[in-house]
């Protein structure tokens, strides 16, 4: 009796102690139907019998003691209290989640992205104290947890409208910082331009923002501005404060200066800014940086490095000095008398308080950042960028200077010995316009007076000039100086000093190496195990038996341009690499012969050269040549659906069907350049409609009947546009709807004869971000003058031939001192208004590669120009012949002055 009492007692307490919780959701329509039958907790974690209301059955004292909603509303006053049966309306979802929270083991539940939102608001609104810590606990690690995001945008998103409605402080408190140190992922998420405003704003004010390049930010916000233009979230007014608010934010003296100018054509105040600014900053950094060191306001020109950052992007900035390296570097509470001493310091190459600066910040690393890229940053002291370097980046691995022509080989001996722990250089400028092929008439050279005349004492301060390079503290793999032709002999055997280390070396085009012997030699008994292992080959110019005797399989590259090898020894290598994923054939007449005999692959063993690919390979980029026989589109797709750049040239005719089909062919094409082709406006217009990616069109000598149709459409993702003799018929009016319609940085025209100096303009203010601008045969597009040309302040290449005799005698130094990214001009002396150009040696200009000066030969029908008039019977002028080209070349140290007796 007792046990059975002590048993029934024990029920009704167990009974006593439970509760069923019936919850509504709060956002669902009042329903008349019954309420559905109590499930335990424990179901919670299964799928739930209804979407509105739940009826859970729940340990009455657990809630009471975790919920201060519940100790209220079962342990009060209220008449519930008593009830074993409660009724409350509140966010389902949120309800299920606190109550499998305090119910279920604590080691089977965990807070993640998916649950966080329920969670906090069941927690506020039941008011579960113990899951709002661990909400806020979990939410504040999720920053510190990894750098890179490990919760989509979305969430974060969604968590900062939340926190806004219901006061949650904390979330706003770590939303900005979460945004700002993963800010290189959160941009290319499809939600970035969602976030709102107040978000973004607190996101780039926050000291932890971490981008590659002020440019990487700029773009971000010029982005989101563009996003929110189109929304009708935001008042007309409220939105464009707040466009303006955002770019103030912007470091725009840290801009490239193309980028800045590019800008212009959206926003026209804020890209005219930056660049006047940029360009203003060129004439005296020094003085302006030494100003705000005193007035200690340095954060405008401070480059953005936080603990994340993990590559440093500076290309293309001119008005970049060593300074700018050293001051972002700077702990921010040193005095403002020693950072106005490095500022000096840096700016006399000397560095004798570089010690000292070590010391005072010891601390200060950015462990993270493995790429600097220095590129076109020609005003940086290199010695003392190297030491910046060492100071600040003890984890960079890899160094990028490229087109920088005064970085001389003492700054990469100097480079290997203080980073030692670097494994990829990139130092490649512009090849020389000067071949072996061409007839050198004259050549003189004598030393540049802009030459770094600090360098030599520099090191020699360092106590490392001369020093050689120790291959056991370097780990250079891959190296890349292709360009340099001041590059000896001697320095290259510096170099192969690090043999133990370096898999990659480009050389191509260092025009002073040669095939001296007098170097020791050690023949490698084992090259042809080697060959295996190759994923690069270049055998341009060689001969046939070169691929004949390779028998690698690991090819991903392969560039046989202009060489004598056939399909007997080229099929075979076709079939064993089936990795291959570029492919260069143009100019190799002999694939279409076997061994030199004329005698046709198509049907032999061998089969055509395109089945062999078809077969085998999944190109990404393509030059096509000639054997490329006509073929069924359904025979291209399979090799070809992964192809970015193609190139089709003399000695292949793909048919306007498949030329019309590339879109669907190539799906992913990024580039294509297409020479001696049949083409039509169906065509064009079908790649600029159909192929989004498009970045680069280039026709060439094409045939066919192209009209201004062809470009009458929108293509923003073109950049590059090269049209040589193909669009005879482009007016000014046409040059307008194509800046209307793209926005390139790159622009060729030949044949153009209907353009005039007014063309000038519209290319201009159409596209001020040019970095390279072709005219050649373009009626008198020069003949006032180049004035707006010299507007176009980001351009670095300038080629100007047969376009009106205006130019004036100052050219050369003109454009050196307008445009500071320029490197390569390429002249007509018989386009100048004073019968020649001046040739300075550069005493400004830091990027100058090469001038060319073209002289023509003059006929009796023509003695007063070399522009021949069209005969009757034919739309386009004769050719003109070039008697001989001078030659303007700078390296780092000299100025090459030569007379060739071609036209280059």
């Amino acid at each position: 009796m007792s046990a059975a009492g002590d048993g029934e007692d024990g029920a009704a307490a167990a009974a006593a102690d439970t509760v069923v919780l019936e919850i509504t959701d709060a956002a669902a329509s009042p329903s008349s139907a019954p309420p559905p039958p109590p499930i335990p907790v424990s179901a919670l974690a299964g799928p739930l019998p209804s979407p509105t209301v739940l009826a859970v059955r729940a340990d009455r004292s657990r809630l009471i003691e975790s919920s201060s909603y519940f100790r209220a509303l079962l342990g009060g006053s209220f008449s519930e209290s008593g009830s074993g049966y409660v009724r409350i309306s509140c966010d389902l979802g949120a309800a299920v989640q606190v109550l499998r929270y305090l119910f279920e083991p604590p080691g089977s539940f965990a807070i993640s992205h998916h649950n966080f939102l329920p969670l906090l608001e069941g927690a506020l609104f039941l008011a579960v104290e113990s899951l709002l810590v661990d909400c806020e606990r979990w939410f504040r690690t999720v920053r510190s947890r990894n750098p890179s995001m490990v919760v989509p945008l979305d969430f974060i998103i969604e968590a900062w409208f939340f926190a806004q409605k219901h006061g949650v402080t904390f979330v706003e408190d770590v939303c900005p910082g979460y945004l700002a140190q993963n800010f290189v992922q959160v941009i290319s998420s499809r939600s970035f331009v969602h976030i709102p405003y107040d978000l973004l704003c607190s996101t780039i004010e926050s000291p932890h923002l971490t981008v590659d390049s002020e440019k990487q930010l700029c773009e971000a916000i010029l982005s989101w501005i563009s996003a929110s233009r189109q929304s009708c979230e935001q008042s007309v007014s409220n939105s464009a404060d707040n466009q303006l608010s955002l770019l103030s934010k912007v470091r725009v003296c840290l801009l490239p200066l193309g980028f800045a100018a590019g800008t212009k054509r959206n926003c026209f105040e804020f890209g005219n800014n930056a660049a006047c600014m940029i360009l203003n900053l060129l004439k005296d950094s020094l003085q302006t940086l030494l100003y705000t060191v005193t007035d200690d306001n340095l954060d405008s020109y401070r480059i953005r490095l936080t603990e994340y950052s993990k590559k440093i992007v500076l290309s293309g900035c001119p008005q970049l000095t060593t300074q700018f390296l050293y001051i972002s570097a700077l702990p921010t509470d040193l005095d403002a008398v020693f950072k106005r001493t490095i500022v000096s310091d840096v700016n006399d190459g000397c560095l004798n308080h570089y010690n000292g600066l070590v010391k005072k910040a010891k601390t200060l690393s950015f462990r993270n950042v493995r790429i600097v890229d220095l590129s076109k940053c020609p005003n940086v002291h290199f010695g003392a960028a190297i030491l910046w370097m060492k100071w600040a980046f003890p984890e960079l691995r890899t160094f990028i200077a490229s087109y920088c022509l005064l970085f001389q080989f003492e700054d990469l001996q100097y480079l290997l010995l203080r980073c030692p722990w670097i494994n990829e250089i990139n130092l490649s400028i512009d090849t020389s316009v000067i071949l072996s092929k061409y007839s050198i008439i004259s050549s003189r050279s004598e030393v540049r007076r802009d030459v770094n005349q600090n360098l030599s004492s520099y090191y020699m301060q360092s106590g490392l000039y001369g020093t050689s390079v120790n291959p056991v503290f370097s780990n250079i793999s891959k190296l890349i100086l292709e360009g340099r032709n001041d590059i000896t002999d001697m320095n290259l055997l510096e170099i192969s000093m690090l043999k133990s280390s370096l898999c990659y070396i480009n050389i191509k085009h260092c025009t002073l190496l040669t095939d001296d012997d007098g170097f020791s030699y050690h023949k490698d008994e084992h090259a042809h195990v080697m060959a295996f292992r190759l994923q690069e080959l270049h055998l341009e110019g060689c001969e046939d038996g070169a691929l004949c005797n390779f028998v690698g399989s690991s090819l991903e590259y392969l560039d046989i341009s202009e060489t004598v090898v056939s399909m007997v020894s080229f099929a075979p290598v076709i079939r064993r690499n089936s990795n291959l994923s570029c492919l260069k054939t143009a100019g190799c007449r002999n694939l279409l012969f076997e061994q030199g005999e004329v005698q046709s692959t198509s049907g032999n063993k061998y089969g055509r050269f395109l089945q062999e690919i078809t077969s085998t390979c999944y190109l990404e980029d393509v030059e096509m040549g000639w054997a490329f026989c006509p073929v069924r589109v359904d025979d291209l797709i399979p090799s070809f659906s992964k192809v970015r750049r193609m190139t089709v040239g003399l000695g292949t005719t793909l048919p306007e069907n498949i030329l019309h089909a590339l879109p669907e062919i190539c799906p992913f094409l990024e580039s294509l350049v297409l020479r001696f082709q049949v083409i039509s406006d169906r065509v064009v217009r079908n790649l600029l409609e159909s192929s989004t990616n498009l970045q680069v069109l280039c026709l060439h000598y094409c045939l066919g009947s192209l009209t201004s149709f062809s470009f009458q459409t929108m293509a923003p993702a073109l950049r590059i546009l090269r049209l040589q003799w193909v669009t005879p018929w482009i007016t000014n009016d046409d040059l307008t709807i194509l800046t209307q319609n793209c926005n390139l940085v790159e622009l060729l025209l030949s044949g153009c004869k209907l353009l005039d100096s007014n063309s000038q303009e519209i290319i201009s203010s159409g596209w001020p971000n040019l970095a390279c601008l072709q005219l050649e045969e373009c009626g008198q597009i020069t003949l006032d003058g180049v004035d707006s040309i010299l507007d176009c302040k980001a351009l670095e290449e300038v080629l100007l031939r047969h376009t009106g005799r205006g130019i004036g005698r100052t050219i050369i130094t003109d454009a050196i001192r307008e445009l500071p990214l320029l490197r390569k001009l390429a002249l007509d002396l018989c386009d100048a208004s004073e019968g020649g150009y001046d040739t300075p040696n550069v005493p400004e200009g830091k990027m100058m590669r090469s001038v060319r000066m073209s002289r023509c030969k003059k006929s009796a029908a023509a003695a007063r120009s070399c522009f021949v008039e069209a005969s009757s019977s034919s739309s386009n002028p004769k050719p003109v012949q070039h008697r001989e080209t001078i030659v303007l070349e700078w390296s780092s140290r000299q100025l090459t002055t030569a007379v060739v007796e071609e036209r280059l």
